[in-house]
């Protein structure tokens, strides 16, 4: 299968598009179709295992690579670094809402579905592009998905990984387990500026010659490890048809019965998997955009306009802090009919004035989709303090923003049929805030994570994973901060060794 880039002037292989991260025009790969998963082959997925399912969607994009090859991939990725053989179980809180719990593997977020199995995506994409210079991976993260992506190519040989996080725009756990992350070839840099800052300037160092020409003269070729590079997607879009499949197997669903996701969202990457989930056929009746304070696509969805002349606001979902989601460019492309151009033209106007708008007609198409749902903080510690004393569940901020926009779906519209919520994090990577909403308290700033992990642990009987006792005890070594422009990041990337 080819790939094009959104904006027109590209395409790949899929292994091309995996290694190379972004396309050279400055856009986003996507497929140049949707491979048709029918009724038969949602059935056959009902009796396989995690790493059978993601063999069979994974194969339908990446044709370059054998399904041998795949299958060896699929079995280490989703192996004994997860805590469950299921891999990404599903958690029923009432009669018609699931959680599909993503938080089982090595760094308890959901970027550990895509960022274990990466590595080896990238590896043998190199191989097959005769690719012998070191991989240099980039990421901004607004906190998950750089510890995953450091866990992910940790010492894996022929890459290094650097990661750029804001300053002070992440929980206490999110930061430390970054920051005491080991191998030889990991690099964290606190950035002086928010998310947002973080992932222009990655964007820009992608976009820059050069750059691009200094790291080929040390011997290293740019990737990036963010939902930008399709290999970080495509792994996403397995969970959905996972929980799919263990619906109808726990005989809560019929097989081609449509379902609603409700997904906590940040820079898109998320949810725009199961949006190409429902392109392949997943019954799929309604995706629920659910955001923080930071709304812009709320907005966006309900008006047409996206702006980010707006207030940035901390809070305690910090991983959904975002004003520019990145991987909305993609969803644009399928709503412009593929007009390269006009999403040119659209991702122009953002970065010179702020915001684009779509018509109406392709709002509408829209709409037919997507239902746009928000929470604040304190809607947030409400759902969180009454999903545990209602169900006994207890979630993260993240997951507790999907629960509370799948609410307000719910009333708007009178639709009850089974909804999955998309868990995207272990609610001890947040345990300040969690604890706070059990206690009802307003925030949480200075109380200590480790203090505040226990009493939760002690109240409600969650036990806290290992990897959250042991961040203690491990030693701080990366203390690198920087200015938020890219000169300042592209000199930190540059430098030969790391500076801690």
């Amino acid at each position: 299968m080819s790939f094009f880039s959104t904006r027109g002037r590209a395409y790949a292989t899929a292994s091309q598009a995996i290694l190379a991260g972004i396309a050279p025009d400055g856009g986003l790969y996507v497929p140049a179709m949707f491979p048709r998963m029918e009724l038969k082959d949602l059935a056959a997925l009902v009796g396989m295992s995690y790493p059978q399912r993601a063999t069979q969607i994974l194969r339908q994009f990446l044709d370059d690579f054998r399904p041998a090859e795949i299958e060896e991939m699929t079995r280490k990725a989703y192996g004994e670094r997860f805590d469950t053989p299921a891999v990404a179980p599903l958690h029923r809180i009432d009669g018609s809402t699931w959680a599909l719990e993503l938080f089982h593997g090595p760094t308890l977020a959901f970027k550990d579905m895509a960022l274990q199995l990466l590595p080896y995506l990238m590896a043998a994409s190199a191989r097959k592009n005769s690719e012998n210079r070191e991989i240099s991976i980039l990421v901004a993260t607004s906190g998950d998905t750089g510890k995953a992506a450091l866990e992910g190519f940790r010492d894996v040989p022929g890459t290094s990984c650097t990661v750029f996080y804001p300053k002070d725009g992440v929980s206490d756990i999110q930061r430390l387990q970054m920051v005491t992350t080991g191998g030889e070839n990991t690099r964290v840099i606190a950035v002086e500026g928010n998310f947002d800052d973080a992932q222009t300037g990655v964007k820009a160092l992608f976009s820059d010659e050069a750059f691009r020409e200094k790291m080929a003269e040390q011997g290293r070729v740019l990737s990036s490890a963010n939902s930008i590079n399709f290999g970080r997607l495509v792994p996403q879009i397995v969970y959905y048809f996972s929980a799919y499949a263990d619906l109808v197997a726990s005989g809560a669903i019929q097989q081609g019965e449509s379902v609603n996701f409700a997904v906590p969202t940040g820079n898109f990457g998320d949810i725009l998997a199961g949006f190409y989930a429902r392109e392949m056929g997943l019954p799929v009746h309604k995706l629920i955009c659910a955001s923080n304070r930071n709304n812009v696509l709320t907005d966006f969805f309900r008006t047409g306009l996206y702006s980010t002349h707006r207030v940035f606001f901390k809070t305690i979902s910090p991983s959904m802090d975002i004003l520019v989601s990145s991987n909305l460019e993609r969803l644009l492309y399928e709503a412009a009919d593929r007009d390269g151009e006009l999403i040119a033209l659209w991702m122009r106007q953002l970065k010179e004035n702020g915001s684009y708008a779509v018509d109406q007609q392709r709002l509408e198409w829209l709409s037919d989709i997507f239902f746009a749902g928000c929470a604040d903080d304190k809607e947030t510690r409400r759902e969180i303090r009454d999903m545990f004393r209602q169900t006994g569940y207890l979630i993260d901020p993240h997951t507790a923003v999907a629960g509370a926009a799948l609410g307000e779906y719910r009333r708007n519209t009178g639709d009850n049929r089974p909804a999955v919520i998309v868990s995207t994090a272990s609610p001890y990577k947040f345990a300040a805030d969690v604890l706070s909403a059990l206690e009802e308290g307003e925030d949480s700033p200075s109380r200590d994570a480790f203090a505040c992990a226990r009493t939760l642990e002690a109240r409600t009987g969650y036990p806290m994973p290992p990897q959250v006792l042991a961040l203690r005890e491990q030693p701080i070594r990366h203390t690198r901060v920087c200015a938020k422009d890219p000169a300042a990041m592209a000199e930190a990337v540059l430098e030969p060794s790391q500076s801690a």
